[in-house]
This record gives C-alpha cells, structure tokens and sequence, in this order.
C-alpha cells in the first residue's frame, strides 16, 4: 500500500509492507522510493510518526540518488542543435552522403548520412564506441589505487540505465550508463570511484561516506555537477 505525509513544503510517498517483524524499518532506494517494512500491529499512525522523524534523513537520500538519475533532454538529431561530449557542447552539423561517418571538428559533431534518419543511430553508435574506450582509460588508474583494499572489480560493463549513472552488483561487476559520456572527466572518475567503494562497503554507511572523500576529495563538486549537467 503506497502513503503519504507532508514534511514542510516537501512530500514523502512512501510504500508500506507488513510483515512479522519486531522492528520498522526504512529503506530509500537508488530510484528514490522510501520503502516502509512494519510489524503487522503497527498503526498507520505510528507509521506517519516514524516517518516525520526520519524525514530529513529520507530527503539527504533522495538527494544523494539524484546525482545518479539522468535527466537528458529529448532530442531531435537536426543540425544546430547542442549535444555533449566529455562535458563539453557541441553543435550537431549533418550531411547527407553515401558513406556515412561521425566526426569532432572543432565545435562541431559533424555526422555524414545517407539520410537524414539515421542520424540518431549513427550518434548513439558513435557515442557507445567513445564511452567504451574513454571508460577503461578513466577506470583503470581508480581501480589500481583501490588495490590497496585488496579489491577489484570483476568487470566493467556499460548498460543503458535510466534512473541510474552506475550501479555495482554483490559479485563485484561495476555498470556504467553509456549516457555518462557526455558528462566531464571528474563526474566520470566520480561514479567509477563511487561504485570502487561499493566493494568495499555495499551501502551507503559513513564508513562508506569517509572511504569515498579520502579516495576523491572533490567528489561533492562533481555529484553537483553531474546533478545539473544533463537537466
């Protein structure tokens, strides 16, 4: 059953379970989504209660998961339109010719067609090369300074993810989102170094908070820019 309580100007929806349990507890997940287990006497009531004092808690998380939510603009793939490339705007210059081809040349992303149509996946083609190359170039010094915690990733594969900039799987299988191609460097080393720490500690305890500050210092200045990037 899905809830709700007012916390100043901010509203919590809240999703309910009951279960035989001694203890609530409270869960915000990477979607944002506060989840609510409850022992099955427990009233509504006492629910809403916990809730409002966990609330300034449940916002923090929310907040934290925001950096991981990517927010890209619908596009349509016209010439002149901007679109971005290690954090840096371009502008779409498209040709139609018989071999077709993606190219940096200086400002611009120049795309050669055979038509107008398959700009689109030509891009998406060209980013998904880019962030192949680009992540393992940018991953490979943040793995080799978290050897000191005798820990390594399995792997590392991209996955379209749409509500989320990374994610890191209990046998140690780090997932980057192709789309973070287009942020800069830093946010890039942010969410590699972010889910490096999640070998180590799987949620996001202050033991994990202090291990991801003394591996990235900055890493607040990059979660915001990552925040605001691709609004």
């Amino acid at each position: 059953m899905t809830e709700t309580i007012q916390f100043g100007s901010k509203r919590i929806d809240f999703r309910l379970e009951y279960s035989n349990r001694k203890s609530l507890g409270i869960t915000v997940t990477p979607a944002m989504e506060v989840l609510v287990k409850a022992p099955t006497d427990t009233t509504i009531e006492k629910v809403k209660e916990k809730i409002r004092k966990k609330a300034p808690w449940i916002i923090k998380q929310q907040s934290f998961f925001l950096s991981f939510q990517p927010k890209t603009p619908k596009r349509r793939y016209v010439s002149g339109e901007t679109h971005l490339y290690l954090g840096r705007q371009y502008r779409l210059q498209i040709e139609v010719c018989k071999e077709e081809s993606v190219k940096l040349r200086g400002k611009f992303i120049a795309v050669t067609v055979s038509e107008k149509s398959r700009a689109k996946d030509l891009l998406s083609a060209w980013y998904l090369q880019h962030a192949h190359e680009k992540f393992h170039i940018i991953a490979q010094p943040l793995i080799d300074k978290f050897k000191k915690y005798k820990v390594a990733p399995e792997s590392i594969v991209l996955r379209e993810m749409p509500t989320r900039w990374g994610s890191c799987t209990p046998n140690g299988k780090i997932i980057l989102n192709p789309e973070l191609i287009k942020a800069p460097k830093g946010c890039i080393e942010y969410v590699i170094t972010h889910e490096l720490c999640h070998l180590i500690h799987h949620n996001h305890t202050q033991k994990f908070l202090d291990l991801q500050t003394k591996e990235m210092k900055d890493w607040e200045k990059w979660k915001m820019k990552l925040e605001k990037l691709l609004a």
